[in-house]
């Protein structure tokens, strides 16, 4: 059992380290967009709904986690260590404000992932003495995903890009016609939620936003 826990454990790394292209929806835009995201290229998915009862949020992941393994991809919850360990996520996503690094690792195990939100150089640079597996950065743009949350602009994707050790994917506001500047400032990696979860024809939106990655240098 411990030797299947840690060959788990490695593949969500190596496949994260792999990953390109991250989508985040509430269960409304997963409904509608997360088989296309997936045909399209998406690497993760995040089931991010802060309106779902506990129940209803783990119907909606447990749902989620099920196409994303089928697909290749993972599946990663927001917010909520517990419920990602109950539901079997490879991942669960903290913010600043929320449950610390540390306490979100002791729930969910050391062969889960833990992703963490940054908004500054100075937080990304906690964020990977944290222990966290991957950042996110931004918002690059501001957006309505994070209502009150000030755009930080692309010098912290140039930093990142420099600088970060662990995997890190740019974030806020990332469309195709944006997703250029942070390809040229280093972003390899990117989170997006509108550019896919609106889309007329989420398959299209994804496979253009990875293809658009391709330049992207190694973060």
């Amino acid at each position: 059992m411990v030797a299947l826990r840690h060959t788990v454990a490695v593949d969500r790394r190596e496949r994260l380290r792999d990953a390109r292209l991250y989508f985040v929806a509430d269960r409304d835009g997963m409904d509608r967009a997360l088989d296309g995201a997936l045909a399209g290229g998406a690497d993760l998915f995040q089931l991010r709904d802060k309106d779902a009862t506990d129940d209803e949020l783990l119907t909606a992941a447990e749902r989620a986690r099920e196409r994303c393994h089928a697909a290749g991809a993972l599946f990663v919850l927001n917010d909520r260590p517990d419920l990602a360990a109950a539901c079997g996520a490879d991942g669960v996503h903290v913010g600043q404000d929320d449950t610390p690094v540390a306490r979100a690792r002791e729930q969910v195990g050391d062969d889960t992932l833990v992703g963490l939100s940054t908004h500054s150089m100075q937080q990304a640079q906690a964020g990977c003495r944290s222990g966290a597996d991957y950042i996110a950065v931004g918002p690059v743009h501001a957006t309505p995903t994070k209502e009150g949350r000030p755009a930080i602009g692309v010098e912290p994707v140039r930093y990142a890009a420099a600088h970060i050790d662990v995997p890190w994917f740019a974030i806020g506001g990332i469309d195709p016609v944006t997703v250029a500047a942070v390809v040229a400032a280093g972003a390899r990696r990117i989170v997006v939620v509108r550019a896919i979860a609106d889309a007329e024809d989420p398959e299209a939106a994804a496979r253009a936003l990875k293809a658009a990655l391709n330049g992207g240098r190694r973060g």
